[in-house]
């Protein structure tokens, strides 16, 4: 096993938040990176924290480091952690042309890092339930309180509701923190690989730059914080200096750490992200505690499909909706939803009789021993998750989200039909079968894994 960790902190200012412009940087920023081999098996497992990674820079980084090592482009999982402070990358402005080079450049680094950096390792699986920091942010509510909806109708159920009216929420959670850990030969902690279904906390430090206004600051969010801190838990006081953490996402979609049905206490700054940081941690190290066996020879193994997922099709009341909503002002629209405006003009797109009618995805299952892995391209609802861990072959499995792309929202059938924001067109875009699909191609996937 080998590892990587490449820091992709900001160096060319100002960036560019999703709150703004900003010269600030609150904690540092990394790709990690995983590798695995075990004769012929090989698996790389690459984190980078983002809010997303598009298709396009996956496959990039994916290509540049076969090239370098040899190994096999669907032997890699390239995923994103989903902060929401991590600077963009783009064109338009020095600091985000530069972001975006750097986010390049880091993730072929690290993963051909990881490759070069093997060695003997065994490997043990466990996990354990952290459920109080976890919450389905889809509620139903008492009638006659739901606002309306970007096209102006009305959803059974409202994001982030806020705590009045509230009457149970639309979903589960799922509590499990699973983790990988992997020890060298002289069983010193060499990686540990978790996954939470959990959205990203928040709370980031603003700072008041030069011009004395109110500027958020980049943060790697409590996925950071629980990379920098288990090695400690991990390792003791002096954990080894090539020891790799990270956590992944999981089907966290609709989950979030807000409190809907009572008062936390006021948090200062960063604090949040600390607790829930270091309450998963615990949790990891609980979990690792548990592990009675490590495997030497594990089996590595990797399946990959391209998916072809039918785009939604408006029916004719979504098309009048949207064609009279456009007629109006900004401010009409506004007056309704936020949304309103991108919706509907998302509705008038799709309907266009020359708009794709599919999008090939990338979906992949990775086997490191008895651990399977499943990974999506989407902010995947929880019990999507779920469903894929009852049905699995293996007795341990989890999903990894936001992997090899990013097409918004995944939700499932039964979640399509309440409504609410996961599933607006504009936030969700394929039709509401395409999480069954998805499903159904991944346990496939592990069956022929299971016989290897």
């Amino acid at each position: 096993m080998g590892t990587a960790c490449v820091n992709i902190s900001p160096t060319v200012f100002p960036i560019q938040l999703r709150s703004g412009k900003s010269s600030f940087v609150h904690d540092p920023l990394h790709v990690r990176a995983v590798a695995f081999e075990n004769g012929k098996g090989r698996a790389v497992i690459c984190l980078i924290d983002a809010i997303g990674i598009g298709r396009e820079m996956s496959d990039i980084a994916k290509s540049k480091a076969a090239k370098k090592t040899g190994w096999k482009t669907e032997e890699m999982l390239i995923c994103a952690t989903h902060t929401h402070s991590a600077p963009k990358g783009g064109s338009g402005m020095p600091g985000r042309e530069a972001y975006e080079k750097l986010k390049h450049d880091k993730l072929e680094e690290a993963i051909v890092l990881a490759i070069e950096r093997l060695q003997l390792a065994k490997i043990g699986f466990s996990s354990e339930d952290e459920p109080s920091e976890v919450r389905n942010r889809r509620w139903f509510l008492e009638p006659g309180n739901m606002p309306p909806n970007p096209l102006g109708e009305k959803d059974q159920v409202k994001t982030n509701a806020g705590r009045n009216h509230l009457v149970r929420p639309a979903g589960p959670i799922d509590p499990e923190i699973c983790v990988i850990d992997v020890r060298n030969s002289r069983n010193k902690p060499l990686a540990l690989i978790a996954n939470y279904a959990l959205h990203y906390v928040g709370g980031v430090p603003k700072r008041i730059d030069d011009k004395d206004r109110e500027v958020g600051m980049a943060s790697a969010d409590y996925f950071g914080e629980f990379s920098r801190i288990m090695p400690y838990r991990i390792g003791g006081s002096n954990p080894p200096a090539d020891f790799v953490a990270m956590m992944t996402n999981g089907a966290s979609g609709d989950i979030n750490n807000l409190v809907f049905t009572g008062t936390r206490a006021p948090r200062s700054p960063f604090e949040q992200i600390r607790i829930v940081a270091s309450k998963t941690a615990d949790t990891a190290w609980r979990a690792v505690k548990k592990i009675e066996a490590y495997e030497t020879k594990p089996v590595i193994a990797t399946r990959q499909r391209e998916v072809n997922l039918p785009y939604r099709e408006p029916n004719e009341r979504e098309i009048k909706l949207a064609e009279d909503l456009l007629q109006r002002t900004r401010k009409e629209r506004d007056a309704i939803n936020s949304r309103t405006t991108s919706v509907a003009t998302r509705v008038i797109e799709y309907a266009n009789p020359e708009h794709p009618r599919t999008e090939p995805v990338l979906i992949q299952a990775f086997r490191i021993g008895d651990q399977a892995i499943v990974s999506m391209p989407f902010e995947v609802l929880v019990e999507i998750g779920l469903e894929i861990k009852k049905k699995s072959p293996f007795e341990r499995t989890f999903l990894i989200s936001m992997a090899n792309g990013g097409y918004g929202y995944l939700p499932p059938p039964n979640q399509h039909k309440l409504g609410g924001y996961e599933t607006w067109l504009g936030t969700s875009r394929f039709q509401p079968q395409s999480s069954d699909i998805l499903i159904k191609n991944l346990l496939e996937m592990l069956e022929e894994l299971k016989k290897t």
